[in-house]
């Protein structure tokens, strides 16, 4: 069967992933509201193409932190991707590393960071963290990123304590003997209370505020992205606190129900930050019009979670290469179909917000 879009290998990996590990990927919290309305967001979004502006040549190359990309989708971090692959994580690095663009590698990574920096050399890639409540679990991997070459920190916000996910709960999700989240290997040998999500429960520290974001600055040299933020407030907030960059994101819907769709609130930050430091989202992007319609509302980049999950799914490297690839086609396309011959012609002219 061809795979013509990313909603084939959303079938494709329902189809063939366990129950549990299929309902783990596409949880939300609570009723799922905001895990739906994040993709349904992107359908009240109307374009305004321009015409006759000879779209001969295009070129859909941005930059993050002064790197060069290929396009403006990167991997957003999603934990334990052997789930979906046997290679897991390392596959994702190579496809990423191939399609010349960012992989956030999530801390709950079912390979090691030092495994993936191998099986990848030349790959361009975040790390995202999380604060746990022993700050020296938070400050080893810090040191062993920076080490490793990772390019920037990115610091998730939205989870002092874990959302409600009902199917897991249901599930009793866990993960199988065989895998393990390797960058704590021999972290929590000693743990023998209930574990969440592959360590220890209660480990997360819901302590966590502003003032983390100058510890964390002190321990690294890397620049810092903050991931969860939703409101102008918070935007105005993490630039004063120094951070080089913010992701809008609602963690795929799966930590507040009931909050906004993240396209929904790419705006009023956008306005907010007024350039002063980047600004990317993650949520809902499943075409390049998508893309399209986060790019003119004032998005850097995208990321994309479940997407590259389900690619895995299918073929491994393979799979999230074609997804990826889907994707740029797709934005390629949806850009000159608007007019737009370039990233920097795209701006808030292209979007008209519809009636319904």
């Amino acid at each position: 069967m061809a795979m013509v879009c990313l909603t084939d290998f959303e079938e494709y990996a329902k189809r063939h992933l366990s129950k549990a590990t299929w309902d783990y990927y596409a949880a939300g919290a609570d009723e799922c509201c905001t895990r739906d309305d994040n993709l349904l967001a992107y359908k009240r979004i109307r374009l305004r193409p321009r015409i006759l502006r000879d779209v001969s040549v295009s070129d859909i190359r941005t930059t993050v932190l002064g790197t060069e990309i290929s396009f403006p989708v990167g991997i957003a971090p999603t934990a334990f991707h052997c789930l979906a692959w046997h290679e897991g994580e390392l596959a994702t690095a190579r496809a990423t590393e191939a399609m010349n663009t960012c992989y956030i590698t999530s801390t709950y990574s079912t390979c090691s960071v030092e495994e993936i920096c191998a099986a990848a050399p030349n790959g361009y890639r975040w790390f995202q963290l999380y604060v746990y409540r022993d700050r020296k679990i938070s400050e080893q991997i810090v040191h062993r990123v920076e080490a490793l070459g990772y390019k920037a920190l990115v610091l998730t916000v939205d989870v002092p304590y874990t959302g409600k996910r009902r199917d897991d709960i249901r599930n009793q999700f866990k993960l199988p003997p065989h895998l393990k989240v390797k960058n704590f290997d021999g972290t929590f040998q000693d743990s023998t209370g209930p574990e969440e999500y592959g360590i220890p429960a209660h480990t997360l520290d819901p302590s966590i505020s502003w003032k983390d974001v100058h510890w964390l600055q002190s321990l690294t040299h890397l620049p810092i992205i903050i991931k969860g933020i939703l409101t102008k407030e918070d935007a105005e907030l993490a630039v004063e606190h120094g951070v080089q960059g913010i992701i809008v994101s609602n963690h795929g819907g799966r930590q507040l129900d009931g909050g906004p769709a993240t396209i929904d609130c790419l705006s009023e930050i956008v306005d907010t930050v007024q350039g002063r430091i980047e600004v990317y989202m993650d949520g809902g992007i499943r075409t390049g019009s998508d893309v399209l319609k986060a790019l003119a509302l004032g998005a850097k980049c995208v990321f994309i979670g479940r997407p590259a999950i389900w690619g895995l799914a299918y073929k491994g490297e393979e799979g999230v290469r074609e997804v990826l690839q889907i994707l740029s086609d797709e934005f390629r396309l949806s850009m000159a179909l608007s007019g737009c011959r370039n990233v920097a012609e795209i701006n808030r002219n292209l979007i008209q917000f519809s009636k319904l």
